[in-house]
């Protein structure tokens, strides 16, 4: 691996290694939806899973938070949650005589938002804030959240029953939507094996600290990406915009939470530069669940993942300035 000259591993990325060897002890048959999961940690994104419930997502975002060893809380989104359940809440303390704040769920490390999309809007929203500022605002006043923080949000097909769409904004605040699947024959066979006598999850011990995370955040941050790349980027987005078949296409926040997040891919895969493939490869990841598409595609069944396959061949890719 070539290392440039105004950048070294000062961190060994093998910590990212040991948290996905520790999650795979768990989980079983879902290295790449890990290796995504990381990247979107490392490029200080959020993760919105989305399938079928009983698929995995909730025991992947718990594995994760055992696995780094940071605080965690779970919030499971129901019709008649408020905002308050999420942030937290002033509360009149009559032995003291004052108000004091109760700390709500999303003051933790990693926060679970189950099934985000069984509650209305309105109480979406109120994680807004939180996703973008890392911080949060009760009764006029301001308190930072725990570094790091990451927010996994689990989503239910929207044709299901009881599920309202995500806000298009809310939407833009994850850095990619990543699906689980289900499992193969071999695959879902250890499932059972697994599980048939233990809880592998209660036995799962620390592999690393809150405090490594941020470390290699900042160092995530120092992978080397050509400006050829960066216009490759950008003409990506671009055609989304002038793109006939879609309504909205993607916004600069995605463009840039596609430079972070092939930044944190390199960084996992031990290069210190970014590849024209790593943009390919989470291109759909990240944009896929951005875009609108025109009302008459949609009924046609074009999917919004075809449209930036489409994309995807029909734009130039750089083939110079890879590395320094």
């Amino acid at each position: 691996m070539k290392v440039h000259e105004d950048w070294r591993f000062k961190l060994n990325f093998s910590i990212c290694h040991k948290i996905a060897e520790n999650i795979n002890k768990v989980i079983v048959g879902k290295s790449k939806a890990i290796e995504l999961m990381l990247a979107t940690l490392l490029a200080e994104g959020h993760l919105l899973l989305e399938d079928v419930p009983g698929v995995g997502k909730t025991l992947l975002a718990r594995a994760l938070a055992k696995s780094i060893g940071g605080t965690f809380h779970r919030i499971q989104f129901t019709p008649d949650l408020l905002p308050s359940d999420i942030t937290g809440f002033n509360i009149y303390n009559q032995k003291e005589g004052r108000f004091v704040f109760q700390r709500g769920p999303v003051m933790s490390n990693i926060v679970l938002a189950d099934e985000i999309n069984r509650t209305i809007p309105r109480t979406q929203s109120s994680l807004l804030e939180s996703m973008q500022e890392r911080q949060v605002t009760v009764d006029g006043t301001t308190m930072d959240l725990p570094a790091p923080f990451f927010v996994i949000a689990t989503q239910n097909p929207i044709e299901l029953e009881g599920t309202f769409p995500l806000p298009e904004a809310q939407l833009d605040r994850f850095l990619m939507c990543i699906k689980l699947d289900y499992p193969v024959h071999d695959e879902e066979m250890l499932i059972l094996e697994r599980f048939q006598k233990d809880e592998p999850l209660e036995k799962l011990q620390p592999v690393s600290t809150p405090e490594e995370i941020l470390d290699l955040q900042k160092e995530r941050a120092k992978v080397y990406i050509s400006q050829e790349i960066k216009h490759y980027i950008v003409n990506l987005a671009n055609a989304t915009r002038d793109s006939s078949k879609i309504r909205f296409g993607a916004s600069p926040r995605a463009s840039l939470h596609l430079m972070k997040s092939a930044q944190a891919l390199a960084a996992l895969r031990d290069r210190d530069f970014v590849l024209p493939d790593d943009i390919k490869e989470l291109f759909i990841p990240v944009l896929a669940h951005r875009i609108v598409i025109e009302t008459k595609e949609r009924l046609k069944g074009t999917s919004p993942q075809k449209l930036l396959e489409d994309i995807l061949e029909q734009t130039e890719i750089p083939t110079i300035g890879l590395n320094k």
